[in-house]
């Protein structure tokens, strides 16, 4: 079963939720999502929730200059995962001060 989207289809992260369990769940091997990831920003996405890699090729393949694609995805991988380690600020529905010096919080 793809973990984000189709295979093929482009579509992104269709479930984030599930990617953010999968992560809780999933400690002893690496989570790779493996189809759906169309475009940088869902290769960035992917890895800020947790994946710890992307299996693609048709982004890549099918793009006009692969070239620049695969450097775009690189770069996409590459910020998510830094995101990620550092802990990013999580969106929420209540509002709440931020607090100098305390780090990041996950949710």
């Amino acid at each position: 079963m793809p973990l984000a989207a189709p295979i093929g289809s482009g579509l992104g992260i269709q479930n984030m939720t599930n990617l953010r369990i999968m992560r809780e769940m999933i400690t002893e091997v690496p989570l790779i999502v493996d189809a759906g990831v169309g475009t940088a920003s869902d290769a960035a996405i992917a890895m800020e929730l947790g994946a710890d890699g992307i299996l693609m090729n048709t982004a890549i393949a099918t793009a006009d200059d692969a070239e620049k694609m695969a450097v775009a995805m690189k770069l996409g991988v590459e910020a998510g995962r830094l995101a990620y380690e550092a802990a990013a600020w999580r969106k929420s529905s209540m509002p709440a001060p931020a607090a100098a010096g305390r780090g990041g919080r996950r949710s």
